[in-house]
């Protein structure tokens, strides 16, 4: 059921604060209500035609941005050192920055790069079509947006003035964010290429998971500004009232006004809304226990550096760094076969929302605290050669080592990831007669389906899964990865950086469009 609180209402509209902290913004009075479209009678079923703002509304919106920007800077404490340039834009100009952006974007190519290996995992079903869906939604979602090439902030002339106003005050601290540092150099900092040997496996998995973690850093950042400003007229702020976020924390959800988020994969509106939930908690926590300098400012000149960091803020306040595993060497055992397609780390937030997908809220309670590390490589065989081929999950191998704080963590993830097995291949079936003794290869289970083996071995705390890999190779790469990783400090050698996930691309993405509608409208 969901809950909201009024701050103000005026003229037939609310602003209220949903049931995760977050402004509805001057929604209508029977829609607040939760009144949905279809079960309100109307005699003219045709959608009502969209009104624009008039040219005195868009003059005083113009003036406006100096207000909030002035009020971003109070509320943050970074220091307006420019004047920020502004501009009124049209739906269709929107709509073709969006595709444009698609096409060109370096996140949105890995994005779509990644897709078969998503779907490998199960993480996103076999015949979702990743580009047609992702437009439809920016389309749907795009609330505003700060462009951090041009240095412009960009209102819309379909959303009156003040619904607009706390969306350019969340859009302003990014102009803020990125007067204090380059955003254009500060925000990217994912390798494009392949790797294809053990240096460079490791080179690649050093450098990422730093998008996620400062975009979440990024949008917490603005988020509180937007909620300050929305609860301004109450007297209240997620300092002074801290326990408001404490309260309705968790409720965010896909809305009756945003039939396409209502409809997306669980991985498409956790990687969308990620940023702003964890990373707005993130900041109120760093807020309260630092102070706002060190909230703001200091997340900016020392940012969080994975979703570990951000889901766990006290880690981040204690400078403890994110659980890493190794790669050791698997090239000599695979190139033969096998192309390299894709490598990263499965952070804390690809964990929960797989353990969401394959086991609900509760596994992704359970499981998620108790994750320790996880690392995949895909690899895509040699023999693939036409689009059909190359375009199929059957083409690709996959291998995933995953580390638990405990060996009952351990067994749990394991057997949750082969309950759900059937999610991902037909045919699946127990397979006892290629079953190794436990004492040489660990407690092993074995699948046969309709794109190869699945060996599944729990080792300690360990967890490696093979996918496609015939069984030989399997439990090469088994002992390989396990034996690799050593114990204690082992565990980070070589390695000083965390690595890419698989939402990377997907929260670095969607983040980089500008404002989603559902970090507002509830």
């Amino acid at each position: 059921m969901r809950r909201s609180h009024t701050i103000w209402q005026s003229g037939g509209r609310k602003l209220l604060v949903s049931a995760a902290g977050f402004a509805l913004l001057a929604l209508p009075v029977a829609r607040a209500q939760g009144n949905k479209p279809e079960q309100t009678p109307s005699a003219d079923p045709k959608p009502q035609a969209e009104t624009h703002i008039t040219p005195e509304q868009a003059k005083a919106l113009f003036r406006s941005v100096d207000e909030l920007i002035k009020f971003a800077s109070d509320d943050t404490g970074l220091p307006i050192k420019h004047e920020v340039k502004r501009t009124l834009t049209t739906r269709a100009a929107v709509e073709k920055y969006l595709s444009e952006k698609f096409d060109e974007d370096e996140d949105a190519k890995r994005m779509q790069r990644g897709e078969i290996v998503l779907k490998k995992f199960g993480l996103l079903d076999r015949d979702f079509n990743l580009k047609p869906f992702m437009l439809s939604l920016l389309k749907e979602q795009i609330a505003g947006y700060y462009d951090s090439k041009t240095k412009t902030v960009y209102m819309l002339d379909w959303i009156d003035p003040e619904t607009q106003k706390p969306v350019l005050a969340h859009e302003l601290t990014h102009a803020l964010q990125d007067q204090h540092t380059d955003l254009e150099k500060w925000n990217d900092q994912t390798p494009s290429d392949l790797s294809h040997n053990a240096t460079e496996d490791n080179d690649h998995l050093a450098k990422d998971e730093l998008d996620t973690a400062r975009t979440a850093a990024l949008e917490g950042q603005a988020m509180a500004v937007f909620l300050d400003y929305s609860l301004k007229p109450s007297g209240r702020s997620i300092i002074k009232n801290p326990e408001l976020l404490d309260q309705l924390q968790n409720q965010m959800q896909a809305t009756d006004d945003s039939p396409v988020l209502s409809r997306a994969p669980l991985l498409l509106s956790e990687s969308l809304l990620f940023p702003y939930k964890d990373g707005l908690s993130f900041e109120q926590d760093v807020w309260m226990d630092k102070g706002r300098q060190a909230a703001f400012a200091g997340v900016l000149d020392r940012p969080p550096s994975s979703s570990w960091e951000v889901i766990n803020p006290r880690a981040y306040e204690q400078g403890k760094q994110s659980p890493i595993l190794v790669l050791p060497d698997i090239h000599p055992l695979l190139n033969k076969t096998y192309k390299p397609y894709d490598i990263g780390q499965v952070g804390q937030l690809d964990l929960r929302i797989l353990a969401q997908i394959f086991g609900g809220e509760a596994a992704a309670r359970e499981l998620t605290p108790a994750w320790d590390g996880g690392i995949y490589w895909a690899g895509q065989k040699i023999s693939a050669k036409t689009p059909e081929e190359l375009a199929s999950t059957s083409s690709v191998a996959l291998l995933y080592l995953s580390a638990w704080k405990s060996n009952a963590s351990a067994n749990s993830f394991a057997r949750m990831y082969a309950d759900e097995l059937g999610r991902k291949y037909s045919g699946v079936k127990l397979d006892v007669a290629d079953k190794a003794p436990s004492s040489q290869h660990g407690d092993e289970v074995i699948y046969s389906t309709n794109e190869g083996p699945v060996l599944i071995t729990v080792r300690g705390k360990f967890v490696f899964v093979s996918e496609s890999f015939d069984l030989v190779t399997a439990r090469k790469l088994a002992d390989l990865l396990i034996d690799g990783q050593g114990t204690g400090e082992m565990r980070t050698a070589g390695v000083t950086l965390p690595r890419p996930t698989l939402t990377e691309s997907w929260v670095s993405f969607l983040h980089s469009c500008g404002m989603m509608k559902a970090a507002a409208l509830h």
